[in-house]
């Protein structure tokens, strides 16, 4: 029995209580204690749950494993199931084998839970209790084939094989496997006449060289179900009478928060087949953990806390697969949550989390550090020096929400986030699409932010557009790329967060796509027609009525099917109009989600998924709950793009200090504290244009235009460049990086851009002959406009020590000051 189990009675049994606890048998049957009553008489709570939380056994071979879960009221769950008193209320119907529950005949009946006088009841309904069902090819088999690793991509599903045998990765495609394992190589790789001497068999146990090694006991159910499958004579399933098909696995328990190292927690994984029916998955189910580190799990489903941090567990099955978050924390730890503030929804569930994991969060950054950080953020530009000391001196409470409001009505916020979404819908001129297109098709999309858009409207009529490349500017959408497939690859990655051109060749082996999937969402495109206008430059797009997509290995027509849900009836209608309407829909389990993750990273420094344009089973959310708020929020604000911006960056989560404590410093996903970020390659260029008043000259814009403002991807410079600005050649977020580099340090230094601005600006001089400043008030206006603070006292004597010295000139001096300060990390990142 572990310590924190011996902490937890203590405080809900009382410690007369405890010795009768240590005392019993751990067996699942053992008598449980009586709790003692409060002093107020009332039995303590115990929060007890049991999985799953309903069970259904069809057929006698059918069962089903089960799990107790004790949450503690600090959070902490345990794995109980030992200590559980288990009964069935009718044991005529079903019994109970360790921790598996068999059916003995028809009908419904309970099982029963008790543990310190707490009673929980799960509803067992039995059917076909007598009834013996065959082997199936595709229902039994295929799992096998999976679950011992023989179709993964470094075994035999590799693209060519292994040995000289090939399966489809995942068993994409049963009926190419059943062909390989029955027809290849006549009776050595399957032998009915001798079911135990096939190839098949032999070195799935080990009793003939396998390069894959043993994989099953020859008493296991593995080898039971192979053996029994060949016995019957290797049968294919028949095209009229398959299996059903797998609707959903689920995995229990959801959450899971382990304390201590070592402390375990088993998994239950369950399948529901389209005909209702439900399977135990304990041993088909592959299981694997995104952080070994911190959970590893075994191919029993049993996950076993490691180093203190989050993971997520998962359960592979059919093309499903299926997530549990993990949490560990240390043994004993000190912790006292912070005391409760009055919250939005972001800083409740933020804080929920981050009491979960029991870490303290950082204070509030300073007034001079957050109009820095949220004028960057918004409007991708600095503070002025009135600005900043409006805001800094204003003693209204509520002014940081006042200032956000300020922000968002300013038209640079419409141009970040139409420079945002040009790079992710690739706008720049090439071969194929004309400058004016291009320059057309930005200004469509800035206006569209300008105006303030429903960002649901704004990507239907994208979707749907119709017409001439300049008259109907959307329409360059489908002119940028031509491709159907890749089309339809960046619908869903762009505006659901979805990488499906894994399913292109083969089921997605890290989520639940499939080809069928993937050719089905690539069908609303098929229509798609593109001719010549008057203008040899302009394209006419429109809606041919006409085309269809084929299967890569079934090489048959595909209709068109909405990515996780149904195939609509798109008969003489515009497809790219039904896609539309369902991909913008408030019920969309993908598309607001999406757009609220890219949102919530851009202020933030990372996505609650991440990357943002990565959403996948195996790549959760951190947060899942506030994912799925963030989502619900803007659907309920009618997707007004500005009302969700303001709740984030009204938010505490936000205003956190980059300072950070003894239980915050690794944190990386939690926002316990504000992220370093640098700020991106067209802001900082704007910010140094801004503090030096030295504007940029692009290729075919007018001089002082921002490099927000480039229309065309195909316009850049070296600054740009060097700096991480997106070349738009696809439409991964990716693409436009802010990651620090040898050659940006460089440039900063040795480059013209700083330098040149500086001397061309004339700041200094005009400061100092003009305006009569001398050397330490020149030092402030310099910090504050590039820093949005004074000087400390050690930057104050630094700066006199240079103007000491023999032969110092005060403008060189001063130049080289202003310099330096935008050659630091502190002007470069935003903080």
């Amino acid at each position: 029995m572990n310590r924190s189990f011996n902490r937890l009675t203590v405080r809900t049994l009382g410690l007369a209580v405890v010795a009768a606890v240590l005392g019993t048998s751990s067996l699942a049957n053992a008598a449980t204690p009586e709790p003692v009553k409060s002093d107020s008489g009332e039995l303590p709570k115990i929060d007890l749950a049991i999985y799953p939380p309903e069970i259904s056994l069809t057929t006698a071979s059918d069962f089903q494993s089960f799990v107790a879960v004790l949450r503690r009221d600090d959070g902490v769950t345990e794995d109980i199931t030992e200590q559980v008193r288990w009964s069935v209320v009718n044991d005529k119907l079903a019994k109970i084998d360790g921790h598996l529950l068999r059916p003995v005949a028809d009908g419904e009946t309970t099982l029963r839970g008790r543990f310190s006088g707490t009673t929980v009841d799960v509803k067992v309904t039995v059917a076909k209790a007598e009834t013996h069902p065959p082997v199936s090819f595709i229902k039994d088999v295929m799992p096998t084939l999976t679950r011992a690793g023989c179709n993964t991509g470094s075994c035999h599903g590799a693209a060519r094989g292994k040995d000289g045998f090939n399966l489809s990765l995942f068993g994409f495609d049963p009926n190419g496997d059943y062909q390989r394992i029955t027809r290849e190589i006549g009776v050595r790789r399957i032998n009915l006449a001798v079911p135990s001497e096939s190839l098949l068999l032999k070195k799935s146990v080990g009793s003939v060289p396998h390069t894959g090694g043993k994989l099953f006991d020859v008493d296991s159910d593995y080898y039971q179900t192979m053996h029994s499958w060949l016995e019957a004579g290797a049968p294919k399933d028949a095209a009229d009478a398959l299996p059903p098909a797998v609707t959903s696995v689920a995995i229990y328990p959801p959450q899971v928060v382990l304390e201590g190292e070592g402390a375990k927690q088993r998994m239950v994984a369950v399948a529901t087949y389209a005909d209702g029916t439900t399977r135990d998955l304990s041993r088909l189910a592959t299981f694997s953990t995104n952080d070994a580190s911190v959970a590893p799990i075994d191919q029993d489903g049993v996950a076993t806390a490691g180093s203190r941090g989050e993971a997520f567990v998962m359960a592979r099955f059919d093309t499903h697969t299926v997530g549990s978050q993990v949490l560990t924390l240390p043994a004993d730890l000190k912790y006292i949550a912070p005391e409760p503030q009055p919250s939005s929804y972001v800083d409740e569930l933020v804080d929920k989390k981050l009491n979960q994991l029991r870490l303290v969060p950082s204070g509030q950054c300073t007034d001079e550090e957050f109009i820095r950080r949220a004028t960057i953020d918004i409007t991708g530009l600095l503070p002025t020096e009135e600005e900043l000391n409006l805001f800094v001196n204003d003693v209204a409470p509520d002014k940081r929400e006042a200032l956000i409001d300020r922000l968002l009505e300013r038209k640079e916020f419409s141009e970040i986030w139409a420079m945002k979404f040009a790079q992710l819908l690739m706008i720049k001129s090439t071969n194929q699409v004309s400058k004016k297109s291009a320059l057309l098709y930005a200004n469509w999309l800035t206006d569209q932010f300008a105006r303030n858009v429903p960002i649901n409207e704004m990507v239907h009529d994208l979707l749907t557009s119709t017409g001439g490349t300049f008259g109907e500017p959307a329409t360059n959408f489908y002119e940028i790329e031509r491709d159907t497939l890749k089309t339809a690859e960046n619908v869903a990655q762009v505006f659901m967060g979805i990488r499906t051109q894994c399913a292109q060749c083969h089921n997605h082996p890290f989520d639940r796509w499939t080809m069928d999937d993937y050719y089905g969402f690539a069908a609303f495109f098929s229509q798609v027609g593109r001719k010549q206008a008057e203008d040899y430059r302009e394209k006419i797009v429109y809606n041919r009525f006409s085309g269809e997509t084929k299967h890569l290995v079934t090489k048959q027509n595909v209709p068109p099917k909405f990515l996780g849900g149904d195939a609509p009836d798109t008969k003489g209608k515009d497809r790219r109009e039904v896609l539309a309407e369902w991909l913008v829909a408030g019920d969309n389990p993908f598309f607001s989600t999406s757009i609220a993750n890219r949102v919530w990273a851009h202020f933030m420094g990372s996505g609650l998924v991440d990357p943002v344009d990565d959403i996948r089973v195996s790549n959760p959310p951190s947060n899942p709950e506030l994912f799925d708020r963030l989502g619900e929020k803007l659907v309920e604000y009618n997707y007004d793009f500005r009302k969700l911006v303001r709740d984030i960056c009204t938010s505490r989560a936000y205003g956190r200090s980059t300072k950070t404590n003894d239980s915050n410093t690794h944190d990386t996903r939690n926002y316990a504290h504000a992220t370093i970020r640098r700020v991106p390659a067209e802001s900082l260029l704007d910010c140094i244009c801004q503090v030096t008043e030295s504007p940029e000259k692009f290729s075919g814009l007018p001089l002082g235009s921002r490099a927000v403002q480039i229309s065309d991807g195909a316009t850049s410079n070296y600054f740009l460049t060097t700096f991480g600005r997106s070349p738009r050649a696809t439409v991964c977020e990716c693409e436009a990086t802010t990651d620090p580099s040898l050659s940006q340090a460089l440039h900063l230094l040795n480059g013209s851009s700083v330098h040149n601005k500086i001397v061309r600006g004339g700041l200094i001089k005009r400061w100092m002959n003009d305006e009569k400043l001398d050397p330490d008030a020149i030092l402030d206006r310099i910090y504050r406009r590039a820093l949005s603070r004074d000087p400390s006292a050690e930057e104050r004597d630094a700066v006199k020590v240079l103007l000491a010295e023999e032969g110092a000139q005060p403008q060189a001096v001063m130049e080289d000051v202003f310099w330096a300060v935008l050659n630091g990390r502190e002007f470069v990142f935003n903080h």
